[in-house]
């Protein structure tokens, strides 16, 4: 059985469990739109997440770029993402028709979905693939405006569908109120473990979704003769583009194909025809890529399921509506100074905070940059794709969430709470020790750059006592970035929403998707130092930057809590 697909079933059989505990829980105590506006989410996150997991590989083998200026177009990507948030939100409040932003959103997204699902090449008349030239570029912008259409209608469904939750818990807690206190403040304890019940379906979508395009990709590759390999697509643009920078370039061609061959006796005519090695380097990248780009029609079938879902219970969803206008109240002279005071207090432990999310999201997100690229040179790939990986993220979430749940829970029942200052700085140091962890296994095993390790060939790193690192040292990563994530990301915005003034507080929100934007747009510096430096250097980089927010975080603590009381 491919490794893969037995991955992807045992994976399956571990969260099915979690899933019937969290569905249970959200129909005995949540709101009963709960589980419909999950769904939606996680069907559009499934679809999302798809393109999302291959996106930085997929424009170096199918556009043969440096992995620098990938990150580039993939960080510009994440950074829109976030950042037409905001531009969705003011949209749905100025026509307070948050549905129809919503379904709008949907279908923007599977429009630029379809686009990418389109196998475009560039091609001289003797059929080899073109680097460069007016066709290369007309399809790379088209490539760059199909994702600016799904960043677009993510933005106009992203935070929207959030509101429609939050407006859920505004009408429970008021049914509960009528019902006294003690209805009241359980009410409130149920909205955090809501939200994270919302966050776990998004991340069951994020599982599934980086197992689709290798999967398509593959079989792709075998109904054509080929046999996947991480390698040859760059190997093979170099090829086409005369750029063979690196000396044993041509000669790994010949080396992959006759590999392929003892993999495969179906594959004889391809490597028989290495006379010919344009024709077959073009072949391959064509063939390869088509496999990604058919994936993508999941993500279209996906955003429609999503749509469904939205449509039938659209209707069952609240509204977010204007806040009604008050009484105008009149303050003394002093009253305005303390108040004043007290906002600009809050302000100021606010972007203190945002400016230690900046960091984080500048070395969490590095799992669709450099640790994407990681997995492709310098670990043991041949059985599971370097995208894979990345479904470990989601599923430790899944696994991990009652766990840290129980734990918080049992600390606060001791009168030992963890505040949340105090939580996000102990997952910026959690976030440290997994690079900290890839410092250490760079340097046990001496690897170089990212650009002088792809050089060597098999007899220059057998000298060199070099190899491929085993799959488990990817594990190790993502298990600690992911509980990093669960101390950062949900309780940041629980801190926003403590901290923010009453008045504020769409704005203050605003401004912690705007600091996620900003940690977003500089994570293409991760493949630029990967290649530039022996990589153990970039992982010390990302090591420092989470230990030193860490230690500011932990020297704001005791202000930050007084504010946030």
């Amino acid at each position: 059985m491919n490794t893969a697909l037995l991955i992807c079933i045992i994976g399956t059989i571990v969260i099915i469990p979690f899933l019937i505990y969290y569905v249970r829980e959200a129909k005995l105590h949540h709101p009963k739109g709960l589980i419909a506006a999950a769904l939606s989410n996680m069907g559009e996150r499934f679809g999302y997440y798809i393109m999302n997991a291959v996106l930085l590989l997929f424009l170096v083998s199918k556009f043969g770029l440096p992995d620098g200026t990938a990150g580039v177009i993939y960080s510009v990507f994440y950074f829109g993402i976030y950042v037409l948030s905001l531009v969705g939100g003011i949209i749905a409040d100025k026509t307070q028709n948050y549905n129809k932003t919503i379904q709008w959103g949907l279908i923007i997204m599977a429009i630029g979905y379809v686009v990418m699902a389109i196998p475009l090449f560039s091609k001289t008349a003797e059929g080899a693939i073109l680097d460069s030239g007016a066709g290369w570029w007309t399809i790379l912008i088209i490539t760059c405006m199909a994702l600016l259409f799904i960043a677009f209608g993510n933005g106009l469904f992203k935070g929207n569908l959030q509101a429609i939750v939050g407006k859920l818990y505004d009408e429970f807690e008021a049914e509960a109120a009528k019902k006294g206190p003690e209805a009241l403040a359980e009410a409130k304890d149920r909205r955090d473990s809501g939200f994270q019940i919302f966050y776990v379906f998004i991340n069951i979508g994020g599982f599934f979704a980086p197992f689709i395009a290798p999967f398509l990709r593959e079989w792709w590759l075998k109904a054509h003769n080929f046999v996947y390999n991480a390698d040859m697509s760059g190997l093979c643009h170099r090829f086409l583009n005369n750029t063979l920078i690196y000396t044993n370039d041509e000669g790994k061609i010949v080396d992959l194909t006759q590999k392929f061959t003892e993999i495969s006796e179906s594959v004889v005519n391809n490597a028989s025809q290495l006379a010919d090695k344009a024709s077959f380097c073009s072949d391959y990248i064509t063939v390869f890529n088509q496999g990604v780009h058919f994936s993508f029609i999941a993500s279209v079938l996906a955003m429609v399921v999503s749509l469904v879902i939205f449509l039938l219970n659209k209707y069952k969803l609240p509204q977010p509506t204007k806040k009604e206008k008050v009484q105008v109240v009149e303050y003394t002279a002093e009253e305005k100074l303390a108040m004043a005071k007290e906002i600009k207090q809050r302000l100021y432990a606010l972007f203190a905070v945002l400016g230690i999310a900046v960091f984080f999201w500048f070395s969490f997100h590095q799992n669709g940059q450099s640790l994407s690229v990681f997995a492709r040179d310098f670990v043991q790939t041949e059985k599971i794709a370097p995208e894979i990986w990345q479904a470990l993220n989601p599923f430790f979430v899944i696994v991990l969430t009652p766990i840290i749940m129980i734990i918080f829970a049992a600390l606060a029942r001791r009168g030992k709470a963890i505040s949340t200052p105090r939580k996000i700085a102990i997952g910026m140091a959690i976030a440290g020790c997994a690079y900290l962890f890839l410092v250490i296994i760079s340097i046990v095993n001496n690897y170089p750059s990212g650009d002088v390790f792809r050089e060597m060939d098999a007899a220059t790193m057998l000298k060199e006592g070099l190899a491929k690192a085993a799959p488990w040292v990817l594990l190790v990563t993502y298990f600690f970035l992911t509980v990093a994530e669960l101390f950062i990301s949900p309780l940041g915005l629980s801190f926003v929403s403590k901290v923010a003034p009453r008045h504020m507080v769409g704005l203050c929100q605003g401004l912690w998707l705007g600091a996620t934007a900003i940690g977003n747009l500089l994570i293409w510096l991760g493949p630029v130092m990967y290649n530039a430096w022996p990589i153990k250097y970039c992982w010390a980089v990302f090591a420092i930057v989470c230990f030193i927010s860490m230690a500011v975080m932990l020297g704001m603590v005791k202000w930050l809590e007084r504010v946030t009381q």
